[in-house]
This record gives structure tokens, C-alpha cells and sequence, in this order.
């Protein structure tokens, strides 16, 4: 069904419609007057209902849409619409008995709802229907989840986007979990102060509430106005307590789960070789990345690992002719290779692979490979084969038949021209995963966190084992290898003669040893724990148990052969059914009042589906325009993606996010980050924010882009410094300071042992720019690392990393930090810690700017570039209360000249035209 304007995945079409959604909403008279979204996680397994309350106040009849974007891992297990007091539930059934209604409602023209992927992370679930005047509906979907432990942390994601203010709009995030709550964190991309008041939460040992009711004030963009706020994700990322190394065992009603997670086991050593494609389709954005990534990577590898390169178009080329050590002579000379890669040619895959289990075996025959280490390939590629072997099943067969069960094959699969089908065989034959690389401006981030979810093999050869005739129905229990910050999980049911004890031991290897892991416990007091109905949903682990279940039926699926692919289908139909879950195998049939449609069929499409279908560009329906999907490049009256030119007014945000105007009556091109971004030419000092609608009638047919002229400047401002310090809220002015020099490497602007801060900087002298800011905290683990085009937070030490654009917003808060991005400052804080605030800004002066603010905080080990004026500071004999616009200051040994100035004050909002003027006391640091 085709998707209404205002559901587009684009960013960019979202904020030219923004306003056109929420007026239309109030205009065709559907008004949604209650939204909540409910989710109850229970030993990691999520229920989450939402429920939509809408209103026909026109005075003819209306279409009620109901949207919902729910994560691709869940499973929707229930629908209802509730209409004039009768229920209309949604049935699901097999997919091939629910396609003839969905096929005959395409035909007749109708709408047949599917869940669509809209991003990386979600899907979406949507149904209409007619509501007559003054009748109301309520939408009712419930959908659930095991939440999966990644780099140390279970993430549970919900998307809020009403596209209209809401009288009644609440989210309850409940979880309960029995090992105990270690770490719980909050995020949100939309939140502002303003916002942020209406955002609880509460915390016990096992317990956490979470709850956002903003009031329909809070929600507004803008006083008076009709317009959201609302619109992105609201993510809680926890993890839990490893009290024992065998990991925990929970049991609710005959049912019992495993979690084993073990925690300060020594690291294996690991054989790893990067296959990178480097054919043409990888040229400008995509192999940029990929080299920032790999130069990433490689400076992670430890010196124990031993590593190799492999690169390849149309012919294959090695770095070095074996496996080297990860030595810092080594790793630099990789990194020097791989900045240098340039994309060209086609695509040879198959000798590509084969080339690396070829080194791999050379070293194992050699007896270089250290014993029990874990040797891995992890191969990127964006396209087809198109030279040498083409074929991708003759593929999977050769290297199934080189790498014999030796060796884990990873295969990360870049955009949406690469046939992520044979990817994921592929991969899933020889012990590893596929995964899609999305072509944002994140994707070398991407690539990282996935390297960094196989960095560090722990155990090798895992192995459940329970009583003999005390489990039965068990899920998957043996694994050939865990990793740190994950989670291997085992699910069965308990035979009735077991009524007092269940024990459990764990088997697995480590490069140095063998170890038994061992637990036991008592049946009836595990039971106890889930008595309590508010932090519960009915029969959840056994519901838990159908989930994991199921999708390990279908991955085990993807490799089988045709028969055995059949049986296990089958068994995954099976419970799809008796479970009532949406899978790739089933479809959800939408039944609607008599004189309506139909129906509506509802089917979840798996990652492979999206290889087609997403490379096509969804562009937006405007008045007197048709919404559908189409080729690259057409001549149609639909929307051109231009630059904006260097100095456009109104604009403000970072470079390296190009301008847009959206015009009418020009030719339609492809709207992929990767052809709308690339190799533009460089960015004005003023930034775009703001998108402006206009009329090509006037350009002719084969114009492709037009540059408005720069209006000429009318206000001379003073220069932003490069640093604000606070000295002292009351008796010590603030202080102004800008570095000077051209340091060779990054540099020490500030740290603190005491607070556990440190933050550093890397300035280029020749544009009298920061290329980077970053501040590191100790307690939480967190680097926050800033450039002009994204802000990067890094949880942990080789934790997940997320990128954040300036112009948007965010809301994160963990225990000990809270993050707070709005209108382009970025202030990181707590209430025993420096607030240290980050901007960047345009004009005047575009760059990276820092102040540091609660200086009372400071301890008397503050030091650095920075750092050191918050110790003892020697003023000239005039004194502090000295008035003259020049002075002197000695810190250290060191005299420096300061001067009073009136100064660009950049603490507050980008908003203020002119910018705010601060009197400081200026001083220049040299480097």
C-alpha cells in the first residue's frame, strides 16, 4: 500500500511536510485524543501495547490512519480496532491462505496494509478505516521482543511520532529484572528542557519506571501553534548484574530461561582478515568510510591478534603475503594502506574469499595460529559478482568446502544494491552473521560497533547441558563461540517430575583452559519471583521460549537444504499460529466493518526483501503531484535535490550537510545520501537548516541546479573565542581564550583526575579551526567526540557508538551524565561535575567552540591548556578590581597579557541575531 506523504522515512521530506501533516490533521477532522505506549520487559522479553484513541469531528464521514514503527525484531502478536462498541480484531493465519485477499484488494485498487521497513531498526504497521461523524475508534497493537544484549547493553526502542498534539499522550516503560538493574539509561532524539519535565523515572535493585507525559503545552513546537514537537526515538538501553559466572536461571509457570553472560574472562586471541570491496560502485562516500573505519579498527586490534588484508575489484590483492602480528610497526603500515585504497573495477568475490581462507590455512598448517585462538574473515561488500565466479550458490559452495567449519565468515552487506540473500547464506553456513551497512553519515560507525561486537572472543565451544528427563523442547545450547557485552540465552520447559531443583552446568573452552561452569536452584522460589501481575504479562516465558524458538528455525532455515528448509519452516509455522506471532510466515488479516474494505493483510518482511524495493526512491506528494515509487532518474514534476550556495540567509547548522530546495517542474533524481551528498562542492560558513519550496517554471526543462546569489553582508560582528571559562560565579570574571600555533598532534585542553574528565582537542593552525573536540569521562565510561558535521557518543571501552547531527536534538541521560543537545549546543552535565558546554558555530568564525561552566567543581588537579587557569592565578599589582583594559596575569611561571573585550557570547542559543556580546578578560595561548 502506498505510504501517505507524511510517512516518509526521509528526514528531508519530513521537515518540508511538517507543517502541512499537522494542519491536515486538524482539518479532515480525525483527532487523536489518546495515545499511550505500554511496554513491560521481563527478563529481557518486551510487551509493548500501544493504543490510539481517535475522534471523527467532521461532520462527514473520514479515513482514520493508524501508523506504528516497531522494531524488526518483533514479532506483532495481536490487532483491534474498536468501533461504535464492536470489536474488529485482526486474524492471523498462514501467509499463502491470507495472499488471495491481499492480491484481489490490490486488483479492485484498495489498500492492502503491509509492514514496511522504514530505517534500519523498524518496520511499519499500518491500517485505515472509515469512521463516520462524531464516532470514535480505538486502535489497539501489541507486538514483543527479546531484547538482545550488544556491547554490554539490552536496548529497547520505541518510535513516537503522532503527528498531531495529543490531550492524553503517555509512555510507560516498565522492566523488571530478577539478576538486578546494573546501569539504565535514557535517550531521546526530539526531547527539550521544556520536554525533559515531563520525563520520570524510578529505580530499585530490580525495578525500574519510566514515564513521559508531556502536557499538549509541551508538545507544541511553538506557543500557538499546531505543529509537534514529537517525532523520533525514545530509547532505554540497561544491563543487568552478573552475580555468577554460570550465568542465571528464571522459571515462570513450567517454563525456564538461561542467561549466561560470564564476565572478567580473559579475552582469545583472534586471526582476522578484512576482504574489502574496493570495485566502483564503492567509490566517493562508501569507500571513504570504509577506510576511516579500517583505520579505526586496525588501531583496536591487540597485540596478541594477528591480522591480513585482502582487497579486491575485477583481481584480488593481498597486503602482505601471510598473517602478521598486531604489532604498532605493523598496524601503522596497514593504516597507511588502507587510507590509500581507491574504488574501481568489478566485483570478485569468490576469489576474494578464497584467497583469505587460503592464508588463514597457510598459517594453521604452519603452526603459526596461536592454540585456541578464534580465526575469523570479515568480508564488506555493496554489489553482485561480476567477474570470475558469478554465480553466488557455486559460491557458497566453495567456500563451504574451503573453510570446512574452521574459520567464522562475516559478511557485512554496504546499501541496497548488494544481494544481502547470498550474503546472509553465506555467512550462516560458516559460522557467522550477515548484516546490512546503511548508507548514512554514520556508516563508518556502523562498521565499527559491528567489528567491535566480534572483538573480543571469550569462550569458544559452549555447551548447556541439564538432567537427563528434567528439560525437554530446548532451544539452541551449544554455541561455538561467545563474545564480550553479549548474551548466549537457552530456553526449554521443565518436565513435571522436576518439582525442587534444577541444576545446570555450562561447558566451554578458552585458549589456556577448559571450564565447567556449574548452578543450581529451587523451582518454587524461582516461580515466586513472577507472581507479581504488574511487571508481567500472562505465560511470558513461555511466549519468550516460542519467540527464540522461532527465529532460530528460521536463521537455522536460510543455510538448510531444501528439504530440511521445508521441516523447519514448517515447525516455525506452527508455532507462529499457536502463538498468534507475525512472522515471515504468517500474515495478520485486518477485518473492517460491512460496507468497507475488505480487508487488510498484514505480513512482516524479512532484511532480504529490502535489497529491490529500497533502492527506489519514495518521494513526497505534493498538490498536484502522484506519490509512488520510481527509477533513478525521470522527467517527471516531482523534486530536485540542489546545494544551497555558500552565505544562503536563514540558514545554521554544521557543513558536510548539503542545502536543499525542493523545486517543481525540474527533472527527479535518485535521493541517496550517498549520490545527493557526495563530492559536493565545499559548504559556506552558514549552515542549513531550514528547507524553502520553490517554483522552477521558470528555469526550463533541463536545469539541474541554480545558486541563489549571497545577499551581501549587513552586520560586522566581533570574533567567538575559542574557549569561555567561568572563573568564579561571583568574584573572578570570565575569562576568553584563543590558542595560536600549529601543533602536530592533539592536544590537553583540560583534565581533571579528581572528576575523571579529560578533554582534548586536535587545532589546525592554518584555518584557526578545531578539527575535533572530545571529552572523556571515567565514571560513566563515556567519550563524547565532536566534529563540525556529527557528535559521537562512545559507551564503554569498545562500547556501542551513536552519531548525532547538530541540528537535531538529544536527550540522554545515565547515571553520573546527562547529555542535552538543543539548537546547537550541546551541554554535558551532572550535579557534582563541570558542565563543560559544546558548540559549533557558523558564523561568526565557523568552528568548534567550548566553555566549561560550575567551577566550583573543580579540584586543585585541574591542569592543561585550559586547566591551568583554574589554579592559583597571579594578577598584576592593580589588583582584580581593576577597571584598565590591559593587565597582566602570571600561571605557573608562564606572564601572559590579557585584554578586555566585548566578545561573541556563544553559551546560548544559535537563534539570537545578532549574536550576544560577553565583556571577558581575553588572552591568547600559544600551542
Amino acid at each position: 500500500m502506498g505510504a501517505p506523504a507524511h510517512t516518509l522515512p526521509f528526514s528531508i521530506l519530513i521537515f518540508l511536510l511538517a507543517s502541512f501533516v499537522s494542519v491536515a490533521a486538524q482539518k479532515n477532522g480525525i483527532d487523536i485524543y489518546s495515545l499511550t505506549l505500554d511496554s513491560r520487559v521481563t527478563s529481557r522479553f518486551a510487551h509493548t501495547t500501544v493504543t490510539s484513541r481517535v475522534v471523527n469531528k467532521a461532520q462527514e464521514a473520514q479515513e482514520a490512519v493508524f501508523q506504528v514503527e516497531l522494531p524488526k525484531s518483533a514479532f506483532v502478536t495481536s490487532f483491534s480496532m474498536i468501533i461504535d462498541g464492536v470489536t474488529y480484531p485482526g486474524e492471523i493465519k498462514e501467509k499463502a491462505a491470507a495472499q488471495e485477499k491481499y492480491s484481489s484488494a490490490v486488483a479492485r485498487g484498495q489498500s492492502a496494509g503491509i509492514i514496511r521497513a522504514t530505517g534500519r531498526n523498524l518496520e511499519k504497521f499500518q491500517v485505515s478505516v472509515n469512521v463516520a461523524p462524531t464516532a470514535k475508534v480505538t486502535f489497539e497493537l501489541v507486538y514483543e521482543e527479546l531484547l538482545k544484549r550488544q556491547l554490554g547493553k539490552y536496548e529497547l526502542m520505541l518510535k513516537v511520532r503522532p503527528q498531531q498534539l495529543v490531550k492524553h499522550l503517555q509512555i510507560d516503560v516498565h522492566i523488571f529484572e530478577p539478576q538486578g538493574i546494573s546501569s539504565l539509561e535514557t535517550e531521546s532524539t526530539f526531547m527539550t528542557k521544556n520536554l525533559a519535565k515531563a520525563l520520570t523515572t524510578t529505580q530499585n535493585e530490580t525495578k525500574a519506571h519510566i514515564v513521559f507525559k508531556p502536557s499538549v503545552a509541551q508538545q507544541q513546537k511553538e506557543p500557538g501553534k499546531l505543529d509537534t514537537i514529537l517525532d523520533g526515538n525514545f530509547i532505554v538501553r540497561y544491563d543487568v548484574n552478573q552475580a555468577t559466572a554460570a550465568g542465571d536461571i528464571q522459571i515462570e509457570n513450567g517454563y525456564f530461561v538461561h542467561h549466561f553472560a560470564p564476565a572478567e574472562l580473559p579475552t582469545l586471541p583472534k586471526n582476522v582478515v578484512f576482504v574489502i570491496d574496493k570495485s566502483g560502485s564503492m567509490s566517493g562516500r562508501k569507500i571513504k568510510q570504509t577506510r576511516e573505519a579500517l583505520v579505526k579498527i586496525l588501531g583496536d586490534l591487540k597485540p596478541e591478534d594477528q591480522f591480513n588484508l585482502v582487497i579486491f575489484d575485477g583481481h584480488v590483492t593481498q597486503w602482505k603475503p601471510m598473517l602478521l602480528q598486531a604489532s604498532p610497526e605493523n598496524v601503522e603500515e596497514a593504516k597507511k594502506f588502507a587510507s590509500s585504497i581507491l574504488a574501481r573495477g568489478a566485483t570478485n568475490i569468490n576469489e576474494a574469499v578464497l584467497l583469505a581462507v587460503t592464508m588463514l590455512d597457510d598459517s594453521n598448517r604452519k603452526e603459526q595460529l596461536p592454540s585456541g585462538s578464534v580465526s575469523m574473515i570479515i568480508l564488506l561488500t555493496d554489489g553482485d559478482p561480476t567477474e570470475g565466479e558469478k554465480d553466488p550458490q557455486k559460491i557458497q559452495e566453495n567456500v563451504k568446502a574451503a573453510i570446512e567449519g574452521q574459520y567464522y565468515l562475516y559478511c557485512l552487506g554496504f546499501g541496497f544494491d548488494v544481494n544481502y540473500a547470498f550474503l546472509e547464506k553465506l555467512a550462516l553456513e560458516n559460522g557467522g552473521v550477515a548484516r546490512r551497512i546503511y548508507e548514512d553519515s554514520d556508516a563508518d560507525l556502523q562498521l565499527q560497533d559491528f567489528y567491535q561486537e566480534v572483538a573480543n572472543p571469550l569462550l569458544t565451544m559452549v555447551k548447556f547441558q541439564y538432567p537427563e528427563n528434567a528439560v525437554e523442547h530446548l532451544t539452541q545450547d551449544n554455541f561455538r563461540v561467545f563474545f564480550k557485552g553479549s548474551e548466549l540465552v537457552v530456553a526449554g520447559k521443565l518436565q513435571p517430575q522436576v518439582q525442587d531443583l534444577l541444576s545446570a552446568k555450562v561447558n566451554a573452552q578458552s585458549h589456556t583452559q577448559n571450564f565447567t561452569f556449574q548452578t543450581e536452584v529451587n523451582v518454587v522460589g524461582k516461580e515466586k519471583v513472577f507472581q507479581s501481575p504488574k511487571y508481567i504479562f500472562h505465560n511470558f516465558m513461555e511466549r519468550l521460549w516460542a519467540y527464540l524458538t522461532i527465529q532460530q528455525l528460521l536463521e537455522k532455515a536460510v543455510s538448510a537444504s531444501d528439504d530440511e528448509q521445508k521441516s523447519l519452516e514448517a515447525r516455525a509455522l506452527d508455532l507462529s499460529l499457536k502463538f498468534s506471532f507475525v512472522t515471515p510466515l504468517t500474515s495478520m488479516v485486518v477485518t473492517k466493518p460491512e460496507g468497507q474494505e475488505q480487508a487488510q493483510v498484514v505480513s512482516k518482511p524479512v532484511e532480504a526483501d529490502n535489497d529491490k524495493s529500497s533502492s527506489f526512491s519514495i518521494l513526497a506528494q505534493l498538490p498536484g503531484t502522484a506519490l509512488h515509487h520510481s527509477p533513478r532518474i525521470s522527467q517527471s514534476k516531482e523534486i530536485l535535490l540542489l546545494r544551497r550556495p555558500p552565505g544562503f540567509p536563514g540558514a545554521g547548522g554544521p557543513p558536510g550537510h548539503p542545502g536543499r530546495f525542493f523545486l517543481r517542474g525540474a527533472p527527479r533524481f535518485d535521493m541517496r545520501p550517498d549520490y545527493a551528498t557526495e563530492d559536493l562542492p565545499p559548504e559556506g560558513p552558514d549552515p542549513f537548516l531550514s528547507s524553502r519550496l520553490l517554483d522552477s517554471s521558470n528555469f526550463g526543462p533541463q536545469m539541474e541546479s541554480y545558486e541563489v546569489p549571497s545577499p551581501s553582508p549587513t552586520l560586522s560582528v566581533e570574533k567567538a573565542p575559542h574557549f569561555i571559562l567561568l572563573r568564579n560565579n561571583r568574584t573572578e570574571e570570565t575569562m576568553c581564550v584563543n590558542v595560536k600555533g600549529s601543533p602536530l598532534t592533539s592536544q590537553s585542553l583540560f583534565s581533571d583526575p579528581a572528576q575523571g574528565i579529560k578533554v582534548t582537542g586536535k587545532y589546525e593552525g592554518s584555518t584557526d579551526k578545531f578539527v575535533w573536540l572530545q571529552v572523556s569521562y571515567r565514571s560513566p565510561e563515556v567519550k563524547v567526540r565532536v566534529t563540525q558535521d556529527s557528535i559521537v557518543v562512545t559507551r564503554g571501552s569498545g562500547g556501542k557508538s551513536s552519531s548525532y547531527q547538530w541540528q537535531g536534538t538529544l536527550y540522554l541521560v545515565m547515571p553520573g551524565l546527562k547529555l542535552n543537545l538543543e539548537n546547537g549546543l550541546l551541554l554535558l552535565s551532572d550535579s557534582d561535575k563541570v558542565t563543560i558546554g559544546l558548540v559549533y558555530l557558523g558564523h561568526p568564525g565557523p568552528g568548534l567552540r567550548l566553555f566549561l561552566n560550575d567551577p566550583g567543581h573543580f579540584s586543585s588537579q585541574a591542569n592543561g591548556v585550559l586547566g591551568q587557569f583554574y589554579q592559583d592565578l597571579q594578577w598584576d599589582p592593580a589588583g582584580p578590581s581593576t577597571v584598565e583594559d590591559t593587565r597582566e596575569l602570571s600561571v605557573r611561571g608562564k606572564t601572559y597579557t590579557v585584554t578586555r573585550k566585548s566578545m561573541v557570547d556563544f553559551q546560548g542559543s544559535r537563534d539570537t541575531i545578532p549574536p550576544p556580546k560577553l565583556s571577558c578578560l581575553y588572552l591568547e595561548q600559544p600551542l
